[in-house]
């Protein structure tokens, strides 16, 4: 089925995270996750003298180091709370004003700071199906468009075997789009779309220019936050982690 470059101009693609530039022959790409002493086991313990006053200094890590996972993870689900609470009503991001967003900012990267997964790209984690709970993205959002044609939600699905990607619309439109992975490190892959299926049905093959890189900065096993290569903000939330990727 041919498709003119009018009709491909009217679609709009959760093509990516981050966003990626478009022009007007090809669909819209928006994709573009003290007082007292006390040592305790495992503490340590430098003391040092002095010959003129014989004072002793002792210097103490007063806590053992099995306590700092436990004390980080209590910190991550603190935060995670923060920055769901502070998302809920911005219909994800549609209705953020500038303080809104730069809020959300600055949890986030309090959330980033106590990372449990330094290489997301190794972790099984990563792998399913996500959805798209806030944005900075206005491309995503479909701001400029009348509410009723918006999508509705945003999905990403990754599977990092096989090192694909997949994005996709629910109502009212159903687009989607595919794409192969490239990891530049642990944390962050180029991404290459191939193939857009305009209403879930049409395939139409994606332009070499339809690309970018996402990086993923926090992980766990129910959220995900990613940054892309033009300065927007991804938060995701896990639906199911047995998901595959059409190849």
């Amino acid at each position: 089925m041919a498709l003119s470059s009018s009709s491909l101009n009217s679609v709009t693609i959760f093509s990516q995270l981050p966003p990626i530039s478009s022009s007007s022959s090809v669909p819209n790409l928006p994709f573009n996750f003290g007082g007292g002493l006390s040592v305790k086991p495992n503490s340590i313990i430098h003391i040092n003298s002095t010959t003129n006053n014989k004072k002793w200094r002792a210097k103490v890590s007063f806590f053992p180091a099995f306590f700092g996972n436990k004390n980080k993870d209590k910190d991550a689900k603190l935060i995670k709370e923060e920055l769901l609470e502070a998302i809920e009503p911005l219909d994800r991001g549609a209705d953020a004003s500038i303080e809104d967003q730069q809020r959300i900012d600055q949890i986030a990267r309090k959330l980033e700071a106590v990372n449990p997964t330094k290489e997301p790209l190794k972790s099984d984690l990563l792998n399913g199906k996500w959805e798209l709970i806030y944005t900075t993205s206005k491309s995503i959002l479909q701001t400029e468009r009348p509410k009723i044609l918006r999508s509705v939600r945003n999905f990403q699905a990754i599977n990092t075997d096989v090192l694909r990607a997949q994005n996709m619309e629910s109502r009212p439109f159903f687009n989607q789009v595919t794409a192969n992975l490239t990891p530049l490190n642990s944390r962050k892959v180029a991404v290459q779309f191939d193939t857009f299926k305009i209403l879930g049905l049409i395939p139409v093959k994606a332009p070499g220019r339809a690309r970018g890189e996402l990086e993923i900065t926090y992980l766990d096993e129910d959220l995900r936050v990613s940054r892309g290569d033009k300065g927007n903000l991804f938060v995701l939330k896990m639906v199911d982690p047995s998901y595959r990727v059409p190849v």
